[in-house]
């Protein structure tokens, strides 16, 4: 099979390149296509030092940096990529990479960390985040996530099969395209992970400083609790702003590299994390370092940490995203240390493992090849 493999942006090293690498092992000889490839030779490890071939926005003005506010002609440009030469197209999408062109006699299957949530459900929340709700440019904002909206839901039609990170997002998926998705939850590379059995008395939160990941209210809600210690890693745009918000008993670290943030997992008695995630991967490598977790109690979250309603629990949720509701869980969580062991922690954990990724990927993939070969009578 000529393969080929397309992502939406190559800029950062997250979640979604973590997936992007392990599809690479298991087809080793793909070529790779991106909206845009910013990443420096140092980071292609993980790409088998690829380089993707890129549409127009990469020669944009200021598009190395701005790269997101060229989002309106995203669309465009992702169905520009000729892949007419490849037999099997297999996307990583959050946002347009599901919408290039593919024929008849060609497999495309999605690998979709979710549909856009700013144009779908979270809009509103985007708005206000952002600021737009209020401001004149709101309109014209409001205009283009319609467009985007028709748009993603025409190119699911061009999607042969969907896979879904969690069966979170495979609920959102049906909701917004009207379409199965077969669940493959992203791989965690737990092997470099190893548990720390001394624990000390800080609590840790890690995750890049933007606005849905919801740094600032775990900050405020340890501001409301003197008596705790929390730690924050991460660096990013809200950084100032969450600066302003801690109290003496918050220590915020900015970017560190990851030896310092495996360190502090391992050491931290519970790793806390507020955002509502397709997945999130975070909470599973602290989970490796044997470290529970004290998390919203919404999205993949509900896939990825047992609670202490639970055998062998190896967290505890929080049902909204107040201060009010941290703070209560945070005190469930020292009121049940006892019933949180490490053991437990890296056994969950090790049910995401790259290797149960990639047999799992592969076995769907062969499964859906060899049934559209069948149905072309080849």
């Amino acid at each position: 099979m000529k393969t080929a493999i397309v992502c939406d942006w190559l800029v950062t090293l997250g979640g979604a390149e973590k997936v992007l690498g392990e599809l690479f092992q298991c087809f080793p000889d793909a070529d790779l296509f991106a909206v845009v490839d910013f990443l420096e030779p140092h980071q292609r490890d993980f790409l088998r030092h690829k380089t993707a071939k890129t549409t127009f926005i990469q020669k944009l003005p200021f598009a190395r940096k701005k790269y997101r506010s060229y989002l309106p002609l995203m669309p465009l440009a992702i169905e520009q990529l000729d892949l007419s030469s490849y037999e099997l197209i297999i996307s990583s999408s959050h946002a347009v990479a599901k919408g290039v062109i593919t024929g008849p006699d060609q497999l495309h299957i999605s690998y979709v960390h979710s549909p856009m949530r700013y144009a779908w459900d979270l809009q509103h929340q985007y708005l206000r985040e952002t600021g737009l709700d209020k401001k004149p440019q709101g309109l014209l904002a409001r205009y283009f996530l319609h467009k985007l909206r028709l748009w993603d839901l025409r190119s699911a039609n061009g999607v042969d099969y969907f896979i879904a990170n969690s069966h979170f997002i495979a609920n959102r998926i049906r909701k917004t395209y009207r379409r199965d998705a077969t669940v493959i939850h992203p791989p965690v590379d737990i092997a470099r992970f190893m548990p720390g059995h001394q624990k000390e008395d800080f609590y840790l939160t890690a995750s890049r400083l933007v606005p849905y990941k919801k740094i600032d209210l775990i900050v405020e809600s340890f501001s409301a609790m003197p008596d705790k210690k929390l730690v924050v890693i991460g660096d990013g745009p809200d950084f100032a702003k969450i600066k302003a918000k801690t109290g003496s008993n918050v220590e915020l670290l900015g970017y560190q590299p990851n030896e310092v943030l495996i360190d502090h997992m391992q050491r931290a008695k519970a790793f806390v994390f507020a955002a509502e995630e397709d997945f999130g991967i975070v909470p599973l490598e602290a989970q490796a370092c044997g470290t529970p977790v004290i998390a919203l109690g919404k999205g993949g979250a509900l896939e990825t940490v047992r609670g202490i309603a639970q055998e062998k629990p190896t967290g505890v949720f929080f049902s909204e995203q107040t201060v009010r509701a941290v703070c209560e869980a945070v005190s469930v969580f020292e009121n049940n240390r006892l019933q949180f062991n490490i053991e437990n922690c890296v056994e969950n954990a090790r049910q995401f493992s790259p290797e149960q990724f990639r047999y799992k990927i592969q076995e769907l993939v062969q499964k859906k090849w060899d049934q559209s070969q069948i149905k072309k009578g080849g």
